[in-house]
């Protein structure tokens, strides 16, 4: 099942709102002060208004297309290792997905392990809809 998505604490300004300080102190150099660490740093607090229902349906189905995205890169991943698609311009399937892709070194073969433990997953459970509960690579690794 979804979960509702989590209130978020409304941030709070920690210094109090001095509307009478001068805009020329606001990007003031502070090195010249005889103890920098004293300094008092103007903070403006912003509303941010809570998300409506619909932007909490059109959230929660663009998360779910972002899920299936990392699952179809794992598989495309692991077939253009194991196929070695790569090899007509680099060497090593890394310094393919790094010039293609920019990734660094571990973060192809984490998309693989995760759409390989999901697949394994699914095969297992087929009415399971984990899916739903997956919210990032990290929590279907090995």
């Amino acid at each position: 099942m979804n979960n509702p998505p989590l209130k978020r604490k409304k941030s709070s300004s920690a210094a109090s709102d001095d509307s009478k300080t001068p805009p020329d102190s606001i990007n003031k150099d502070i090195s010249g002060q005889e103890n920098p660490a004293l300094a008092t740093i103007t903070v403006t607090a912003v509303e941010v208004p809570e998300l409506t229902e619909e932007e909490q349906r059109d959230r929660l189905h663009l998360e779910r297309k972002v899920e299936k995205a990392v699952f179809e890169a794992g598989k495309a991943l692991m077939e253009l290792r194991d196929r070695r698609l790569y090899r007509s311009t680099h060497s090593t399937f890394e310094e393919y997905c790094k010039d293609r892709f920019g990734f660094q070194r571990r973060h192809p073969y984490r998309l693989i392990e995760a759409s390989a433990v999901f697949d394994n997953l699914m095969k297992m459970c087929p009415i399971c809809y984990i899916h739903h509960n997956v919210h990032n690579v990290y929590q279907i690794r090995i």
